[in-house]
């Protein structure tokens, strides 16, 4: 069977929004153009990961050009995108592995996030070989969402990724673990139950 990839080249949208309330929501990226979504759920880690990188990849590109680039050092404030994600929200697969380049010839961000694959080996040699030869195989690999961004849309998508990372629960001030509406055990405090102030 042969892979699956879900490309958007350019897409209209490319958002990280959640579904669900604080501590109990799922992370999603999704992708939009010519009346078709795509959406693929991922950790709260991978979404802040996927988010810093590509911040820190433009800022490469940006001092490497000497200014001289259409990508801008900050995100544009006209081009903030903080609507919902389009609904319903179906999801495609769950993002194992993502991988970010730079078309320097084009100034295009290529996003890849590729399924969730489990692997059945017993050494790290063996892991190491069957990553690889997964992320080469363009023909049989697992299903794949690749996205082509301007510099302006990846700054956007970056900024919008990283606060709705920053929008859950707020972390304890002893522990940083998050804190429920009735508090937490905290670990700092050998057990004693602290609440919101």
């Amino acid at each position: 069977m042969s892979r699956q990839v879900y490309l958007y080249d350019p897409p209209d949208r490319f958002v990280a929004g959640t579904v669900g309330l604080p501590g109990r929501r799922t992370f999603f990226l999704q992708a939009t153009a010519a009346g078709r979504t795509t959406s693929v759920a991922l950790e709260k880690a991978q979404v802040e990961a996927l988010a810093e990188r590509i911040d820190e990849l433009l800022d490469e590109v940006v001092r490497r050009s000497g200014g001289s680039t259409t990508v801008p050092a900050v995100a544009p404030s006209e081009v903030a995108d903080t609507g919902p994600l389009e609904t319903p929200v179906e999801e495609e697969f769950r993002v194992g592995t993502m991988a970010l380049a730079w078309d320097s010839d084009n100034e295009r961000m290529i996003v890849e996030a590729q399924a969730l694959v489990e692997l059945e080996v017993e050494t790290e040699e063996e892991f190491a070989e069957a990553e690889e030869r997964l992320l080469r195989d363009d023909e049989n690999g697992p299903p794949m969402l690749r996205v082509r961004l301007s510099g302006t849309m990846a700054r956007a998508f970056a900024k919008r990724a990283l606060e709705v990372v920053g929008a859950g629960r707020p972390p304890c001030p002893l522990c940083s673990l998050p804190l429920d509406p009735e508090g937490h055990v905290c670990p700092r405090q050998n057990g004693y139950r602290r609440s919101r102030a």
